[in-house]
């Protein structure tokens, strides 16, 4: 199926992007911050994939991406780092935000 790594990374950033927008958590409130780390941490990774993949030590099979390629990698996998990144720091911030109210 073409699009079943885009299907993934809906399906993972699903639930922490609509509860990132609950008032009790407001983890919209530093979205420039959010914006930053993300920063940080995707443009290391975004310049290792692709000399990594350049240089052979790993592809992407197209039997599962929609074909779209950007210096050699597939747009699935530009997203990846974000979505990734962005449901590890909701993740954290959750696990702040109760570890806060049983105190």
């Amino acid at each position: 199926m073409k699009a079943e790594y885009f299907m993934v990374l809906g399906l993972t950033v699903l639930v922490p992007f609509v509860l990132s927008f609950d008032p009790k958590l407001q983890f919209y409130r530093n979205s420039s911050a959010l914006l930053k780390t993300l920063a940080a941490v995707c443009i290391p990774f975004w310049v290792w994939d692709i000399l990594a993949t350049a240089r052979g030590h790993w592809w992407f099979n197209t039997d599962y991406t929609v074909g779209a390629t950007v210096f050699g990698l597939p747009l699935e996998e530009w997203i990846f780092f974000v979505v990734i990144s962005f449901v590890s720091i909701f993740t954290w911030e959750v696990a702040k935000y109760f570890a806060g109210r049983r105190r």
